[in-house]
């Protein structure tokens, strides 16, 4: 079957969504992410999507962005209304993970957490300690950090390494850990509830 239908996501989700596109047999569906980095600059999320639409508008039947708001402030929103595209429920990327009832739990038992995936566990370094200058400048972890309680490592996997890298995370950004398992059914349920509709 010919892809007929773009799903347009952040590459913090890529690997996850490209093993669910595998073991749900979506050929019909090819994934194009962005760079994870727009997390820290979520102002440049709505462009960057814009322009992928409209570079493969003609192209697919039905485009789907697989972002939630991730601090564009409704902005995502705004943008894709223009094209009639919809995108992931929720505020946060973290929501997919955990689905929404779990995650609104997790925010309301302390504001003040600090979230890890498995990519960003396995990209910290990248992502977090030298895109916000923590090697080169480590004072500002209190400043950057100074209203988080604790970290909490929503698990894709279950790996001991990643456990062990987690909890060091949390130790260098001086916050105390939870961990909790989600696998990836929630976000599997979130996508079969939109894409499997465009599936002929």
């Amino acid at each position: 079957m010919a892809a007929n239908t773009l799903l347009i996501a952040c590459g913090a989700l890529a690997k996850e969504l490209v093993q669910l596109t595998r073991r749900n047999e979506w050929s019909h569906v090819r994934v194009q992410c962005l760079p994870p980095e727009l997390h820290n600059t979520p102002e440049k999320i709505p462009a960057e999507v814009v322009a992928i639409i409209e570079e493969n508008q003609r192209k697919y039947d039905h485009i789907f962005v697989g972002y939630a708001d991730c601090g564009t402030g409704g902005m995502l929103d705004k943008a894709l209304a223009k094209y009639g595209i919809e995108r992931l429920p929720g505020a946060h990327c973290y929501e997919f993970f955990t689905g929404s009832a779990r995650f609104a739990a997790l925010c309301d038992d302390e504001p003040g957490t600090y979230y890890l995936t498995d990519f960003l566990v396995r990209h910290f370094d990248r992502l977090v300690v030298r895109a916000l200058g923590l090697d080169r400048y480590p004072q500002l972890r209190d400043e950057y950090f100074r209203n988080y309680r604790r970290v909490v490592y929503l698990a894709q996997s279950q790996s001991d390494d990643l456990s062990r890298l987690a909890r060091s995370h949390a130790a260098f950004l001086g916050l105390d850990y939870e961990e909790q398992f989600t696998g990836l059914a929630p976000v599997n349920n979130v996508l079969n509830e939109h894409i499997i509709q465009w599936q002929n």
